[in-house]
């Protein structure tokens, strides 16, 4: 048993966890009937859904803000860019079931009498071109930004006004009928995905079960780069930015890269997310979205991985009572728990959990600690020896 446990590790942790979670629920929307108490239904795979997409998007936020220190209140448009590659490839689905049966363009075009495609829609139509949107284009965004930014040395409350001013420019410039993207409607009315409906029960728990190993995957990559030798630096480089340039390095492209795989990330949770909701607008980009999702990686645990899932379940859990119980008061909910966790709880709830890392390694400790007082014994034993034979 006890190798087993030392052979345990956050990741190990988490994935099995994530992967118990998603049979449990497969299971119970599958093999058990309607009005049991075990049932799990097709609104609650859906929703189930949606949170973990909430998860990986915190996650990508806390790569970011808790191992390199950029406190970053724009992921919200890296979310809702990679929402907007999906949504227009669903859009292309719907094909002539439309309300004005055009099999070429989506209805908002034939309403604003657009006779054609706007070119950044070619190609719009392919599963193979959505999937590289949804990482060319938070990516690219990232890099350009980042590249900016941080090779201006731009850091601290500058940078983070300067990631909100980016979102809220693109949500000012989508929310425009002209910039071929829906205006305030956004894109909506999806009927099918691959093939498939999405209005099939089976869809929306394929969805469910692929958000979760996309989460699973997204965890691995994250774990995978703070542990990696680049991931020591970008934390070095977060708690001392002048002794790593110092030493040689070039923290500007550390924090570039990291802030683009963080991008990707965020990218692929908003696609994720849009067949599951089944709406994407310029309302997405809002600047408060992406101050909630700091705060969810803050109430959960920053620079802790896991911290960041089990804060953005949380909290949209809460969120989705509340709203039902008191919409209005639920603004002044999150902030009095933001406010509660950061003088409460430093480390978040992740900080309450019992630290069962920390208690393994008392098995690890147990073993050097025993075979000293052996050899103190055997000493003992070989000096007492040498007395009575003398």
């Amino acid at each position: 048993m006890q190798k087993i446990f030392k052979t345990l590790s956050h990741l190990h942790v988490v994935v099995g966890t994530l992967f118990i979670a998603t049979l449990y629920v497969t299971i119970c929307n599958l093999f058990f009937a309607e009005g049991s108490f075990l049932h799990v239904s097709d609104y609650t795979v859906s929703l189930f859904g949606k949170y973990l997409c909430y998860a990986l998007l915190a996650l990508a936020v806390d790569l970011v803000w808790g191992y390199c220190g950029i406190l970053s209140l724009g992921h919200g448009a890296f979310f809702t860019l990679g929402g907007y590659a999906m949504g227009m490839y669903l859009m292309r689905q719907i094909g002539d079931r439309g309300v004005y049966g055009n099999p070429d363009l989506p209805d908002f075009m034939v309403f604003l009498s657009w006779t054609e495609l706007p070119w950044f829609w070619a190609g719009s139509s392919s599963i193979v071109w959505m999937i590289a949107m949804v990482f060319i284009g938070p990516g690219l965004l990232a890099y350009i930004f980042g590249s900016m930014a941080f090779r201006s040395r731009v850091s601290g409350v500058y940078l983070s006004i300067m990631t909100q001013a980016m979102t809220y420019a693109l949500m000012l410039a989508f929310f425009r009928n002209e910039m071929g993207f829906g205006g305030n409607n956004g894109l909506t009315d999806f009927k099918e995905i691959a093939g498939f409906s999405l209005q099939d029960p089976h869809t929306k728990l394929s969805l469910f079960v692929i958000t979760a190993v996309a989460l699973g995957i997204g965890y691995w990559i994250s774990n995978f780069i703070v542990n990696s030798k680049m991931g020591r630096v970008v934390t070095a480089t977060r708690d001392a930015e002048s002794r790593v340039r110092f030493v040689g390095y070039k923290p500007e492209h550390y924090k570039v890269w990291i802030f683009v795989v963080s991008a990707m990330l965020a990218g692929v949770a908003g696609a994720l997310y849009v067949p599951q909701v089944g709406i994407i607008n310029p309302g997405e980009f809002s600047p408060l979205n992406s101050i909630e999702m700091v705060i969810w990686v803050a109430i959960g645990g920053r620079c802790t991985l896991y911290g960041a899932i089990i804060g953005a379940i949380v909290v949209s859990y809460a969120k989705t009572r509340f709203t039902a119980i008191m919409p209005e008061a639920w603004l002044f909910a999150l902030g009095g728990l933001f406010v509660l966790v950061t003088l409460l709880l430093p480390k978040g709830i992740a900080g309450l959990l019992p630290n069962l890392f920390d208690k393994l390694s008392i098995f690890k400790s147990a073993e050097p600690e025993m075979l000293v007082v052996k050899e103190v014994n055997d000493q003992n034993e070989t000096k007492t020896t040498k007395a009575e034979a003398k």
